[in-house]
């Protein structure tokens, strides 16, 4: 029997790859990565196809026989999210795709009252409202977390003015709420979904979150590798002056401080993920160990 096509677009990025290796290591599927440059590629994919959230023609093409997709946008790259998602709907319906799944954040605004700005949650979570409605037999939401790899990354810790190693942030270290994980985990739960579209194709939401931490707890899980980071707290407005983005990211913790990445009443969708994920996630002492 042919084995049915999952096309992943972003497959280069930190989610497609975790996305392309637990379908590869599954096995159930044939796989197929979808990027803009399919030279460069150099993953686990069985098949590699050009294809561009920009340009309905190109992704249509890349769609072609496929019987699910995953699709992921990248604000940090400037994409205009709504429109992306609206192309990839399309190019979804255009190619007779079956299941369609969709990474996705809470609505900031929505959960707010709008008292905070996180485009780059809120843009995404925008899209969800159209792919209910645009008639696909199976259609499911997954939820990033806050990465580990942030730590290495855009979040890592950096020299301070005391000569210590750290982080410098508007966030209160003491208080829980930012959801964690190993974002290659979300391939777990994403091929999880795929296998079992009776079980999440109805628009269930799975929210990736291994871990419930604070700044504090954080500290605690690098210490207790060896590695001794300082932590300091500013004020919102003080931070939003740092560098370009800074605003956007003050307004994050603030949302984090108030509602928790994950936001209210999110403990069965992070319950749900867990249950439907092909593999364990990786713990953030794990992730130290093997990443320092």
């Amino acid at each position: 029997m042919e084995k049915k096509i999952i096309a992943v677009v972003g497959a280069t990025g930190l989610q497609g790859s975790g996305v392309v290796d637990s379908l590869y290591k599954d096995g159930t599927f044939q796989v197929r990565a979808i990027t803009r440059n399919p030279e460069k590629y150099s993953g686990n994919a069985d098949e590699v196809v050009k294809g561009d959230l920009t340009d309905l023609t190109s992704l249509t093409e890349a769609f072609k026989n496929a019987n699910g997709v995953f699709v992921v946008t990248n604000f940090w790259e400037g994409a205009d999210e709504v429109a992306q998602g609206k192309i990839a709907i399309q190019a979804a319906k255009l190619a007779g795709v079956n299941h369609f799944i969709w990474s996705t954040l809470p609505n900031v605004e929505e959960i707010s009252g709008g008292a905070f700005e996180v485009p780059h949650f809120t843009g995404k979570a925008k899209v969800d409202s159209l792919i209910k409605d645009a008639g696909f037999e199976n259609y499911t939401f997954v939820r990033p977390p806050f990465y580990f790899q942030n730590f290495t990354g855009q979040l890592r810790a950096l020299p301070q003015q005391d000569g210590s190693t750290g982080w410098t942030l508007p966030i209160d270290p003491t208080k829980k709420v930012i959801h964690m994980a190993d974002i290659h985990d979300l391939g777990k739960v994403v091929a999880g979904a795929f296998l079992n579209p009776e079980k999440v194709g109805k628009g269930s939401y799975l929210s990736l979150a291994t871990e419930l931490n604070s700044y504090n707890d954080i500290l605690a899980a690098f210490r207790a590798n060896g590695k001794e980071y300082s932590f300091t707290q500013v004020p919102g407005n003080v931070f939003s002056t740092f560098f370009e983005g800074a605003k956007e990211i003050s307004e994050m913790m603030a949302y984090f401080e108030t509602y928790s990445y994950m936001g209210p009443n999110s403990e069965t969708q992070i319950q749900h993920a867990k249950e439907i994920a092909t593999e364990r996630f990786t713990s953030l002492n794990e992730w130290i160990q093997q990443n320092n």
